[in-house]
């Protein structure tokens, strides 16, 4: 017999869905799968205020409603803090429900992060705001110093950044983001005070820093944080399957057209959208793990963020298919999808609100 798994509806915590034409693409990808995705913050300009977030909010359930997905997808905005952010918008946008956190984007940490935080105790009585209202802090966790090897810019961020801002606010609620090093693994399991968790996407789970140098350079291998040493990826596998409420899933799925990717300074993302499940599920099998990927998947983010567990259910069966095709036409270009074209071992087969 086949093996298949059903699971509670998943979210996805950690997401890009950009804005524009190109969310007629993202929005249909994403809310195939999840129930609730984290949207994040940076755009051009990026969502700073309330009134910003709601009318992105506004732009996606529209596109929801076109295509047919409004009653069973609810993005989950978010703010994005700059040197300038004011406490009281912060906390105005959380308890009036239009987000769901702030994220911290070190200031040319990613993409369209220029405007982000130069330095985290410019922003202290903020976080101070957020921790009172129990608002969670989302963090792009690196260090930029043009003298820190972008291998290590991960590990420094841990002792340089996160320790000292975490002691300065103690009871401030912190996902830190896209994980990608044994070191943040270590990091989240010693700590015991349920206000800490990470993020894990599908391609840190699936390759190391080699696939961005097979043959040549591989610029739809490069994302940010950049992938790391197959040790690294052991111990992010572990920690996803661990069971450890902690660690929760979210895509980081990042799309770009094809132009901007394979250009003279190509844009840091992928798209894993159309394949995060099967992705996901792959990874589970491999390690014999399958009976935990719904606590990653279903559970673990939306007790973290306080959110009602999604009723419903999705089935993912044990069949080879082709879930993403070669190339997805959007906003006038090309994205070239995560394994797009190839062979996957799991397929998504039933989606149940």
């Amino acid at each position: 017999m086949t093996p298949s798994i059903t699971l509670r509806r998943p979210d996805d915590l950690h997401l890009h869905l950009r804005d524009g034409a190109m969310l007629e693409v993202t929005v249909a990808a994403t809310a195939k799968q999840f129930a609730r995705a984290t949207i994040m913050p940076n755009l051009t300009p990026p969502i700073t205020t309330v009134a910003a977030a709601v009318a992105y909010r506004d732009r996606i359930m529209a596109v929801c409603q076109t295509l047919g997905f409004a009653d069973q997808f609810t993005p989950l905005m978010t703010a994005y803090l700059t040197d300038d952010s004011d406490p009281a918008e912060m906390t105005r946008g959380f308890t009036q429900g239009v987000w769901v956190a702030a994220k911290l984007y070190p200031a040319h940490a990613t993409t369209n992060s220029a405007q982000g935080v130069s330095d985290w105790r410019k922003i202290s009585k903020v976080l101070d705001a957020m921790a009172e209202a129990e608002m969670p802090l989302l963090i792009h966790g690196e260090v930029t110093h043009s003298h820190v090897d972008i291998f290590d810019r991960e590990a420094v961020f841990l002792t340089e950044v996160l320790t000292p801002l975490r002691r300065q606010h103690p009871r401030l609620k912190i996902v830190l983001e896209h994980i990608t090093t044994r070191q943040a693994v270590d990091y989240l399991l010693a700590d015991d005070s349920g206000l800490l968790a990470a993020t894990i996407t599908a391609h840190h789970l699936s390759f190391n820093r080699n696939a961005i140098f097979k043959g040549g350079i591989r610029p739809h291998f490069y994302c940010l944080p950049i992938a790391k040493r197959e040790h690294h990826r052991l111990a992010l596998r572990q920690a996803a399957i661990s069971g450890r409420p902690q660690f929760f899933l979210g895509t980081d799925s990042a799309p770009h057209l094809r132009q901007a990717k394979e250009s003279a300074c190509g844009c840091a993302g992928l798209y894993t959208a159309p394949v995060a499940m099967e992705t996901y599920a792959q990874v589970f099998a491999e390690e014999g793990a399958l009976d935990r990927l719904e606590g990653f998947a279903s559970v673990f983010g939306a007790n973290f963020y306080g959110l009602p567990l999604n009723s419903g259910t999705i089935t993912l069966k044990q069949e080879s298919n082709q879930a993403a095709p070669e190339f997805i036409a959007a906003a006038g270009g090309e994205i070239l999808p995560y394994r797009g074209g190839e062979s996957l071992a799991w397929r998504l087969v039933k989606f149940l609100l």
